[in-house]
């Protein structure tokens, strides 16, 4: 049954990542984000919200068992029915990982992988809308698809949302932004020989932070390894980094900016 999504359909609505070691995640993202915690949902599998300022912003989970690879941050879109949008994600060339599952009150969702090797999951909301806040110290800021088969992305994603895709103009980095009403809403990005042969096609999911160095410095004091960066640009300072478990993911100071805007096509 379709509803009225509080995210327009295709927009990032949530992330969670599962841990072998929640409390040891609990305590690095606690650190580096200032993150406080829910006491867990036993119901839910230990599933536990962090917050910021007292708004939800994420969550962690324990790993289920018989789960094998390091942790990843897992991102969901927006959809205001999620049984058709399962259906385009078969009719596209993805896999369902899962067929839709409610989740108690909270809304409906459902994780594939795209045709690319991306994980993603999808977010049908009824009492827990998404996130609480986004773009600030602590907060979702942004997001993007990182895979080395770009073709198979485009297609698989355009398809999926209502997207309007934006290519950057330059030679040296192959980036798309897609845009819904006429709004930025994630990356695409193709992984070069600069990033690791071990890493997945993932979502890199960038989290704000007031001083991106001083974050690195907080990431790698706690265990945790910088993997490329810090890097200024027109949208804020920021690197990729992985936590002691291993989940990559970004940590960016938008306030922070250095040269023009790129221009897109």
């Amino acid at each position: 049954m379709e509803t009225m999504a509080a995210h327009p359909e295709g927009t990032p609505c949530w992330a969670d990542a599962m841990f072998p070691d929640v409390e040891a995640a609990k305590a690095f993202y606690g650190e580096l984000l200032g993150w406080t915690f829910d006491e867990g949902s036993p119901e839910f599998g230990g599933y536990t919200q962090a917050f910021s300022d007292g708004k939800a912003v994420a969550a962690v989970v324990p790993r289920m068992p018989g789960t094998g690879g390091p942790p990843a941050w897992n991102l969901y879109f927006a959809t205001s029915d999620v049984a058709s949008a399962a259906e385009r994600i078969r009719d596209n060339g993805g896999a369902l990982l899962m067929d839709p599952m409610p989740v108690g009150s909270f809304g409906t969702m459902v994780t594939a992988e795209e045709p690319s090797g991306v994980f993603f999951s999808l977010w049908q909301p009824d009492a827990h809308t998404g996130f609480g806040k986004t773009g600030e110290p602590g907060a979702y800021c942004w997001a993007e698809v990182t895979t080395r088969d770009v073709e198979r992305a485009d297609h698989f994603f355009g398809s999926l949302f209502p997207y309007e895709a934006k290519r950057m103009q330059q030679d040296s980095l192959d980036f798309t932004v897609w845009h819904l009403g006429g709004e930025p809403v994630a990356g695409r990005l193709r992984m070069t020989d600069d990033f690791p042969p071990d890493l997945h096609p993932y979502v890199n999911v960038y989290f704000g932070v007031e001083d991106c160095d001083a974050a690195i410095d907080t990431v790698t004091r706690l265990g945790g390894t910088l993997q490329r960066g810090p890097l200024d640009s027109a949208y804020g300072r920021y690197a990729s980094v992985r936590d002691p478990q291993g989940a990559a993911f970004s940590v960016i100071d938008v306030t922070t900016t250095a040269g023009e805007m790129p221009a897109f096509t």
